[in-house]
């Protein structure tokens, strides 16, 4: 059923599926945003979920009050159709200057989106909780600027954003990837690490990335050890929702 068109709706689109034990024990992406951001929406302001892979519509984007797009285990190189199907439509909102927020397989799709290149990462694939610093762009930047120079975050991908949009602002990066947060606009942002992952939903995905990161040279056991809490990188998910207009 195609979605409601109303101003006051910030809309999760969802791109993919967890793992299914991870899904029966901590919920599927969606829900892992919702348990952010349900309790700290604004009055008045309802969450609605856009199933990407399988919803037939869109809505016109200037419609909504904001997007969250979630990650995925598909690839932005594999130019899936409902895939491709959202880069017009987020082209659209960026023009409407709506509030976008892309996560992991969103940021890529965002940068892919608009003039940016995604794929496999030349060095592998990133898991664990690992430390992320802000550029001095990003210690200026309005969303940004409120977390600290270095934090910690939740990360699990293959592919990354090997080049940025023309005019797309790095506002993050680490070790292994210099692109870990772009901006685009006033008002739309996305980031290769997890915000509305838990420690306990990290450790699971290590448990299933066990042998290809062993393949890699991986250590881990010590990958499990360094898994925490992120809550600078989590409360940038609430701190978000302060440029959406109820």
């Amino acid at each position: 059923m195609p979605l409601p068109s109303a101003v006051n709706t910030l809309v999760i689109v969802k791109t993919g599926d967890a793992f299914a034990d991870v899904i029966a024990t901590h919920g599927d992406f969606e829900t892992l945003f919702e348990n952010q951001l349900a309790t700290a929406l604004p009055s008045g302001m309802r969450l609605e979920i856009l199933n990407a892979p399988r919803e037939p519509s869109l809505p016109a984007p200037a419609t909504l009050a904001g997007i969250v797009i979630t990650g995925s285990h598909s690839m932005v190189s594999d130019a899936e159709p409902w895939s491709e199907r959202l880069k017009p439509w987020l082209q659209q909102a960026l023009s409407a200057n709506v509030p976008i927020l892309g996560v992991c397989y969103g940021h890529q799709l965002m940068a892919s989106a608009f003039g940016g290149l995604s794929d496999y990462h030349p060095d592998g694939r990133e898991s664990g909780t690992h430390a992320v610093q802000l550029t001095p762009e990003g210690q200026a930047d309005a969303l940004f600027g409120q977390l600290p120079m270095r934090f910690f975050a939740h990360l699990t991908h293959a592919q990354s954003v090997l080049e940025k949009p023309e005019g797309a602002t790095v506002l993050a990066s680490n070790a292994h990837d210099t692109h870990q947060a772009l901006r685009y606009g006033p008002r739309q942002w996305s980031v290769q690490f997890h915000p509305e992952f838990t420690p306990a939903v990290m450790r699971a995905y290590l448990e299933h990335q066990t042998e290809a990161l062993q393949q890699q040279g991986m250590d881990v056991e010590a990958l499990h050890r360094s898994v925490q809490d992120t809550p600078e990188a989590t409360r940038l998910l609430t701190h978000f929702l302060a440029f959406i207009d109820a």
